[in-house]
């Protein structure tokens, strides 16, 4: 999904109150400007007890939309900078009619195809993306991405139930031409149905208490796509393929709700948890009533080795969120900043 990567509003409450194991230090937001403490920090980790230094790992570095026009142009769509860093370019599936119990999924509920660019130091740059195919699709996909040396880092599933068969690809790969690796993304998605970019419409109110949604899990949000957004982000440093990951790119826990009428909710999301943190967040889930829909990797090599369980429910959308709230609590998250 990640329930596509969106990002909260421009104002960043404080962030979720945690259990006491894991307290006061550091609740306020992550910014941009505290990468430079943890990348030291990071590298510090990695540096032998004894002999010459490790070589510093390559850190990411703020772009601009000038930095991606290449890539603009070969993925055949515009994207956004996300927090002064990364460049982000969504894919949703509007062509696809899904229906999870009983519901009629939004594509900005969790139907949305998304890839993000870094740059780095030494020059070279970092794909990550999430890719939603149908089961008819994944075969010449998968063949695509490998023909263009596009790894699959994960693939499973993100909602219960659903008709037609859906299913998640995460991908990877890095090099020193942004576009060339644009390109394959862009041909293996062109193996399936993914429709290009439509018209944006109109904005519309959401029918759901947002400000109560919002109150309930700590977090500024964000509506569109039909649905309101919810975006946490872990606080360590996490490293993938070598790279120390921009905060946010890959290791986020995000909460959709799509309005069913009269204040009433579809919940789908993912909690991004360390393996000491999971057990209690998902007994904290299931205290909610809210349904564990699968727990996997999304990644081959982070460190530290995160999981992710996406999630399920349907009801009172403020009801929804404050069922959540304990289990974000139970996990190293702030407040998405933008």
């Amino acid at each position: 999904m990640k329930t596509g990567d969106g990002t909260p509003g421009k104002s960043t409450p404080p962030a979720v109150p945690r259990r006491p194991l894991l307290a006061a230090a550091g609740l306020a937001p992550v910014l941009v400007g505290l990468a430079g403490d943890s990348v030291a920090q990071s590298a510090a980790a990695h540096e032998p007890s004894s002999g010459p230094p490790a070589k510093p790992l390559p850190t990411p570095v703020p772009t601009t939309e000038a930095d991606w026009v290449d890539v603009v142009r070969a993925l055949g769509r515009p994207g956004r900078i996300i927090r002064r860093t990364y460049h982000h370019t969504p894919f949703p599936r509007h062509d696809l009619h899904v229906v999870s119990r009983g519901v009629v999924v939004s594509p900005g509920l969790a139907l949305g195809s998304h890839v993000s660019f870094a740059r780095y130091d030494n020059g070279s740059t970092l794909m990550m993306g999430d890719l939603a195919v149908t089961g008819d699709e994944m075969p010449a996909l998968t063949d695509a991405l490998h023909a263009h040396g596009i790894a699959q880092t994960a693939i499973h599933k993100h909602l219960p139930a659903q008709a037609p068969d859906i299913w998640w690809t995460h991908v990877c790969a890095h090099g020193h031409d942004a576009a060339a690796l644009a390109h394959g993304l862009r041909t293996a998605l062109d193996s399936t149905g993914t429709p290009p970019p439509h018209r944006p419409r109109p904005s519309r109110p959401l029918e759901l208490d947002i400000a109560g949604i919002n109150a309930a899990l700590g977090v500024t949000g964000t509506s569109s796509e039909d649905v309101h957004a919810c975006v946490f982000v872990r606080r360590e440093t996490i490293i993938e393929e070598g790279h120390i990951l921009p905060p946010g790119l890959g290791a986020t826990s995000a909460f959709n709700f799509q309005p069913l009428g009269g204040g009433r909710a579809a919940l789908s999301g993912d909690l991004a948890m360390v393996a000491a943190e999971v057990q209690e967040a998902h007994a904290a889930l299931r205290r909610g009533g809210i349904d564990l829909v699968e727990l996997h990797n999304h990644g081959l090599t982070d460190e530290p080795r995160l999981f992710f369980t996406h999630i399920w429910a349907e009801g009172d959308a403020v009801a929804l969120a404050r069922a959540v709230r304990p289990a974000l609590a139970a996990t190293n998250v702030t407040p998405a900043a933008v």
